[in-house]
């Protein structure tokens, strides 16, 4: 190999030596400082940069993407002097490439110190359950903190997360005991309020059953008492006209009676011996104590002995008198073909009929007994005539 080749091949290095130190290339995402002579001279971005050769060179490649860091759990001892262990999350991101690498030698060691100081100082005025409680607060504060604080650095806090709050094992055990207490108390809240709507479920039916029952009551009652009014319409319209019946019976009783009086001419005696027939009837049944004889019954006994012969005649008034003609005498026939009609017939329509009854009252005067007719009134009544549908006593 001659001198010349050897020179060439040498030059040749040299070139590629100089290029390879004159370009650099950036990616996308980072930043690169570079110094001249030792000194700052820029941050390149990303792309294709030069440089000058054995002057320029670059001193530190920054990661301007967000970058998360998880610290381990840092013990901390809280108000109430209980030692707890708190993991922390940190998500930052870099600013400035030139502070980063100028304004602190290790920002990831450096805000790792920091979150822990700050974390103690912000849980250290807390107790155990302002602390489990309170994570959006401590984490807010720590926020505030770290950013304020690494400003300088050419770092931005984006936030702070505490992954856990790991408590002593005595503690655990009694929040665990607590926290056994707080569900089974709402354990029985829940199954009392279940109770509860039962029981109001089930009043409520019970008040709508009620007032159905009660409401079937009171139809059954309405409609019961209806029955029983109709009922009650119905018996007595037959109780009416059974009276009814009976009271005309009885008028056609006492008009075939008192027709039969008027048709036979019953005579002294016969009326004195149906008083004396009567009499006692009088003295039936259990509450009569008492019978007080009337005075008339004196002169009904002598009159129905004057009758009966004893005035010296020799003829009795059960005797009957023949007819004038020899033909015996007629007996009254009874037509009952008008006996339901619904209006007795009046005085006025009756034939004219005169009795004598003077004789009656001189035997029997004032007598009167359930059953008979007055013979005083009848005697007054034989007295008067009919005339002109009108009634007038005889002078």
């Amino acid at each position: 190999m001659t001198p010349a080749l050897i020179a060439l091949i040498v030059i040749a290095l040299l070139v590629v030596v100089v290029v390879a130190k004159s370009v650099t290339i950036v990616p996308q995402a980072q930043a690169k400082v570079v110094e001249r002579l030792g000194r700052y001279s820029r941050t390149l971005s990303p792309g294709l940069s030069l440089l000058v050769p054995f002057i320029d060179r670059v001193r530190a490649t920054i990661d301007l993407r967000e970058q998360v860091i998880s610290f381990p759990p840092q013990p901390v001892i809280t108000s109430d002097n209980l030692q707890v262990g708190i993991d922390t999350v940190v998500y930052f991101q870099v600013t400035e490439p030139r502070l980063a690498t100028y304004g602190i030698a290790n920002y990831i060691q450096g805000m790792e110190q920091l979150t822990t100081t700050t974390l103690r100082n912000v849980v250290g005025g807390l107790n155990l359950e302002g602390a489990l409680t309170g994570r959006d607060g401590i984490n807010s504060q720590l926020r505030e903190v770290l950013d304020g604080t690494t400003g300088p650095w050419g770092l931005r806090v984006a936030r702070v997360e505490i992954k856990a709050i790991d408590p002593p094992p005595s503690i655990r055990d009694s929040m665990e005991k607590q926290m056994r207490a707080d569900r089974d108390k709402r354990a029985i809240i829940l199954q009392a309020e279940g109770a509860r709507q039962s029981a109001i479920t089930t009043a409520e039916g019970q008040k709508a059953s009620a007032i159905l029952s009660a409401e079937g009551k009171k139809q059954a009652a309405i409609l019961e008492a209806e029955a029983e009014r109709q009922s009650r319409i119905l018996r007595a319209e037959g109780e009416r006209a059974a009276l009814f019946l009976q009271a005309q019976g009885q008028a056609k009783s006492i008009e075939t009676v008192f027709q039969a009086i008027h048709d036979g001419k019953p005579d002294q005696g016969l009326l004195a011996y149906q008083y004396l027939q009567t009499l006692p009837q009088i003295a039936q049944g259990d509450a009569n104590k008492m019978w007080i004889v009337p005075s008339e019954f004196s002169k009904a006994l002598d009159g129905l002995a004057k009758l009966g012969g004893a005035d010296g005649d020799g003829r009795s008034w059960m005797d009957v008198e023949p007819s004038r003609n020899g033909a015996s005498r007629p007996t009254a026939e009874m037509d009952t073909s008008g006996w339901f009609e619904s209006a007795l017939p009046r005085a006025a329509d009756q034939p004219e009929a005169k009795i004598e009854l003077s004789s009656i009252a001189d035997a029997a005067p004032g007598v009167a007994a359930p059953g008979i007719p007055d013979t005083t009134a009848l005697a007054r009544a034989a007295e008067q005539e009919t005339t002109g549908g009108e009634v007038q006593p005889r002078p």
